[in-house]
C-alpha cells in the first residue's frame, strides 16, 4: 500500500492552510462547479477502471463491460468512497460534501439515495484531482479504494483464468 505524505511541502503539492492539509493548486484556482467536477470524475474513474481491468488480462469487450459494472455503479463507488473518506484532505472533503449535498441529483433506479450521493461526491473528488492534475494523489486514492493504482501491474489470476476459458 502506498503512503501519501501529508506533511507541509511548500512549493510542491500540499500546504497547511488554516490548520488542515489542502492542495496548493486549489488556493486561488478557479474550479468548475461540483457537478462539472463529478462529470469529469465519472469519466476519469471509468478510464481508471477500464485500464485496471485490461491490465488484469481481460481482453474481450463483453468481458470488460461486464467486469466494469462491478466498479462503476453508484453502490460500488459509495463503497470506494467509504474506504478513502478517512484519508481525504480538507479541500477534498469540502468538494465531497458539496457534491454529495447537491440538490440537483437524479436518483437512478438501482441505487439508494445515500449511495448515489456518496458516489457523486466520490466522482467530484476524482474530478477535482483530475482538474488540478494531481496524478499522484489520484493514484494514491485509487489504490486505497481498489488495492491497485495506475502505476501497479497487479494481475488477478482469477480474471486470467476467466479469459482463458
Amino acid at each position: 500500500m502506498l503512503e501519501y505524505n501529508k506533511r507541509i511541502i511548500v512549493g510542491r503539492t500540499f500546504v497547511r492552510h488554516f490548520g488542515g492539509a489542502m492542495h496548493e493548486r486549489i488556493i486561488g484556482a478557479s474550479l468548475p462547479s461540483v457537478m462539472a467536477l463529478a462529470y469529469i470524475g465519472d469519466a476519469r474513474h471509468s478510464l481508471f477502471i477500464r485500464t485496471m481491468l485490461a491490465r488484469q488480462g481481460l481482453s474481450k469487450s463483453q468481458d470488460l463491460n461486464a467486469a466494469s459494472l462491478e466498479y462503476v455503479t453508484a453502490e460500488a463507488q459509495a463503497e470506494a468512497v467509504r474506504k478513502i473518506l478517512p484519508e481525504l484532505l480538507e479541500d477534498e472533503r469540502e468538494v465531497y460534501r458539496r457534491a454529495s449535498n447537491s440538490g440537483h441529483l437524479n436518483k437512478p433506479k438501482h441505487a439508494s439515495a445515500a449511495d448515489y450521493r456518496a458516489a457523486t461526491g466520490f466522482e467530484a473528488v476524482v474530478g477535482m484531482l483530475e482538474w488540478i492534475g494531481d496524478e499522484d494523489r489520484l493514484s494514491y486514492l485509487f489504490e486505497l479504494a481498489y488495492g491497485q493504482s495506475e502505476n501497479t501491474e497487479n494481475v488477478k489470476q482469477e480474471n486470467r483464468n476467466d479469459t482463458e476459458n
